[in-house]
């Protein structure tokens, strides 16, 4: 496992910590980043206290295959910093190549989890949704954590002209975390082509997680999201809007893993991101 490490100028206290980046493993040209809930919260309280802004993207098996097949959609992920496997297919890719990971790090959960756990001086913006599902993911993530310091909202259904005003408004606000809950591929496009325009934080691409957190959509019981199989309840839950797109992606996944090789993708060297 390869692992950098960067000086971090200020622990709160006067004093300076070393920040553990997470180590990156390929699987079909796209570097995962082996992390935990935990960790990748801790990473990012940590780099948000630095200067400029960085990406986070929370990555399951649709979105490594469009960056293999959409030239496209991987020009607008080519700024991402890191992505995060999000789905158990890439967990088990990662741990063929030496991971040892033991759960994947979920778009929603980890949004939970950040949100339970983040220190209290941590900030955040949520952009994505309805006006409903922004009401309500905001109850109940104070009702985790009536510390957590929401600074501002914004609901994900804004044209192109309004860019600008959301832009200045989080600027003004200056969050930690920046939450970005518009669906793939619109979400990365929108990091992609605003993300030079914010002074600092972290921009995280978790789709699906505010709906999940707010308890407008329901989501899949553990058991099957560890079983790999989470994608089989959304199916069940959407079948007009997703059957496609899964039958599309998910066979294709499967398809380019054997033609660039089993052995040759899975065993491959992790390289430093």
């Amino acid at each position: 496992m390869v692992s950098g490490s960067y000086p971090r100028a200020d622990d709160g206290t006067g004093g300076t910590l070393t920040m553990k980046e997470p180590a990156s493993y390929d699987v079909l040209g796209t570097a995962l980043r082996a992390t935990t809930y935990e960790d990748l919260t801790d990473y990012c309280q940590q780099r948000a206290l630095e200067e400029g802004v960085i990406s986070v993207d929370f990555t399951n098996t649709q979105i490594v295959t469009m960056r293999q097949l959409d030239p496209t959609f991987l020009e607008q992920t080519s700024q991402v910093d890191f992505f995060i496997p999000d789905g158990m297919p890439l967990i088990w890719c990662l741990n063929q190549q030496g991971a040892e990971l033991k759960d994947r790090v979920y778009g929603p959960t980890f949004m939970r989890y950040c949100l339970t756990h983040c220190q209290p001086r941590s900030t955040h913006f949520f952009l994505g949704g309805s006006s409903e599902c922004l009401q309500k993911l905001r109850e109940n993530a104070l009702g985790w954590n009536p510390k957590l310091r929401i600074v501002g909202e914004h609901h994900g259904y804004f044209g192109p002209e309004e860019d600008d005003g959301i832009i200045k408004s989080i600027n003004d606000c200056s969050p930690d975390f920046i939450w970005v809950g518009l669906g793939t591929p619109k979400q990365q496009a929108w990091i992609h082509r605003h993300k030079h325009r914010f002074t600092r934080g972290a921009l995280l691409a978790v789709g699906f997680a505010f709906d999940v957190n707010a308890g407008t959509k329901p989501d899949a019981p553990l058991w099957m999201q560890h079983c790999g199989m989470g994608w089989v309840f959304r199916l069940c839950s959407e079948p007009r809007r997703l059957l496609g797109r899964y039958a599309y992606y998910n066979t294709m996944f499967l398809w380019l893993l054997l033609k660039n090789g089993w052995k040759g993708m899975l065993w491959g060297a992790s390289k430093q991101g």
